[in-house]
């Protein structure tokens, strides 16, 4: 027996030329993509403004693999965590984390991770596979429907800063943006989304001649070379000069302000004279600071930052007219907080 064609594989175009071939309208292909994309069908069932004949052809060629939540676990902060099993049987990992005036949609990019960076769970892990754009978009649509479900409220932000490196899989991001932001998509404004990345210099140029119109974060949580090295090994081939070089040309080709993440340690990254470090490289362009709270993960080294410490440090960047914000951690209590997520629980069949 033939194996089907996942649909969700096929451009507009592409699904326009396979119902001219089999003698139907154009204009079912416009149909099927929005059911697709912008009404989530899971079944070609779902499709009933087909006919019974043109929903049977469909389902003996295509199939529509979509993402499945094997688990889902609610913080005491009223955070959840999501284990999202992918068609393969791999799980990565997505959170809603609500506040008073957001409900943000933390999703993954990558079955494991590269980076090796030694803070964070899931570079303990390996690096398994890109996700498919398909497979970042369904985690915005399952998260955004958990949102309505539980808090009677939408997505309004999405972050993609779960499990992976965005920018080493770049073309499936970007591919997943634009379905989220287009009119045949979820329509969500690309300023509402914001992509994070270690920081892989040349792909962030990239993004600059690419126009785009997302936010950008950079996890920067050490402002001289040595430190950073020592935390994040992608820092020995993307030094601190050659990524500010890049976030310059970013901002010049966007026009966009930079976001840095700082994630804060006990006696490694907390002093004043790291906060003047981080004051001096944060003026090659308009930005904006956040100060993370640390969340310990299994065989970590690290420890969190005593609060005084925390305060010192956000008000020096404050005094030097710097935009700053202290995230405290959401969801600590089941793994979900930043730098945690890395399946811990096995996820039944």
């Amino acid at each position: 027996m033939e194996k089907k064609i996942d649909i969700r594989q096929l451009s507009l175009e592409e699904l326009t030329e396979y119902f001219t071939e089999i003698g139907e309208k154009a204009f079912r292909a416009k149909q099927v993509y929005e059911w697709l994309w912008r009404k989530g069908a899971t079944s070609f069932d779902d499709m009933t403004n087909l006919s019974l004949v043109t929903r049977d052809r469909l389902s003996e060629k295509f199939e529509i693999r979509f993402l499945q939540i094997a688990e889902a676990q609610k913080s005491e902060d009223k955070t959840i965590k999501n284990a999202f099993k992918l068609a393969d049987g791999a799980v990565v990992e997505g959170v809603l984390i609500p506040a008073k005036k957001r409900m943000t949609a933390c999703i993954s990019i990558q079955v494991g991770c590269s980076l090796t960076c030694a803070f964070c769970a899931t570079g303990k892990l390996k690096r398994v596979r890109n996700l498919n754009p398909d497979e970042i978009f369904d985690q915005v649509v399952l998260i955004n429907k958990q949102s309505i479900e539980n808090y009677n409220t939408p997505l309004s932000n999405i972050v993609y800063m779960g499990m992976g490196e965005p920018l080493l899989n770049y073309k499936n991001v970007l591919a997943s943006i634009d379905k989220i932001t287009s009119e045949d998509g979820l329509a969500m404004s690309p300023k509402r989304i914001t992509v994070s990345t270690a920081g892989i210099a040349k792909m962030i140029k990239q993004l600059g001649d690419d126009a785009v119109r997302f936010n950008l974060a950079l996890s920067l949580h050490a402002a001289n070379d040595a430190k950073r090295n020592k935390i994040m090994p992608i820092n020995e081939s993307n030094t601190l000069e050659v990524l500010a070089e890049a976030l310059i040309y970013f901002h010049e080709k966007t026009g966009t302000r930079i976001t840095y993440e700082y994630i804060i340690f006990n006696g490694f990254n907390d002093t004043i004279n790291d906060a003047r470090e981080l004051a001096e490289f944060c003026k090659i362009t308009p930005c904006k600071i956040n100060i993370i709270e640390y969340n310990s993960i299994d065989g970590g080294e690290f420890q969190q930052a005593d609060p005084e410490k925390v305060d010192a440090f956000a008000e020096f960047l404050e005094r030097k007219n710097l935009i700053v914000n202290v995230r405290r951690s959401r969801g600590k209590d089941i793994d979900a907080a930043c730098g945690q997520l890395a399946n811990k629980n096995e996820v039944a069949e």
